[in-house]
């Protein structure tokens, strides 16, 4: 792998195989984020940059980085002088993700809730002690992840 930044390849393949799975995302899509974490100084790396560095078509990686771009795990800057595109990690994705999380924790909470009210209308019984803490550990963590969203 010819690198323009420095990488450590242990971490890296951690964060291949890590990032490949949290975001349900190919090989060389992961593989382009992955690079992208070791750009500490955030000069970005080109398109060209990432064919020469995977030995990889044109078209693999155009749509590699089409993909993490709709996904807004990267985005991309023209500097003024140039033509190229410059990638980056998109710093505001956790953001994003946990945004994502609470609202996926806030609609399965109303689900349940919908459940519940289906289930004393039909059948009049008590609450089950599991499911209620299974939705008061949901409330706590909703507002737990907020909480710590606006410190962001």
């Amino acid at each position: 792998m010819n690198k323009r930044i420095e990488i450590d390849e242990k971490i890296f393949q951690e964060a291949v195989k890590f990032y490949g799975a949290v975001f349900s995302i190919p090989p060389l899509a992961s593989k382009i984020y992955a690079y992208l974490l070791f750009d500490y100084d955030k000069v970005g790396i080109t398109f060209d940059e990432f064919v020469e560095v995977f030995c990889a078509s044109k078209s693999s990686v155009s749509t590699s980085i089409t993909l993490l771009l709709n996904a807004e795990l990267i985005v991309d800057h023209n500097k003024m002088d140039e033509r190229k595109r410059y990638f980056f990690i998109n710093d505001g994705y956790k953001k994003l993700r946990f945004e994502k999380i609470v609202q996926k924790m806030k609609d399965e909470l109303k689900l349940l809730d919908d459940l519940d009210h289906f289930k004393k209308k039909n059948d009049d019984e008590g609450n089950d002690e599991k499911m209620e803490a299974y939705k008061a550990l949901l409330n706590k963590n909703i507002i737990n992840i907020q909480e710590s969203l606006n410190k962001l």
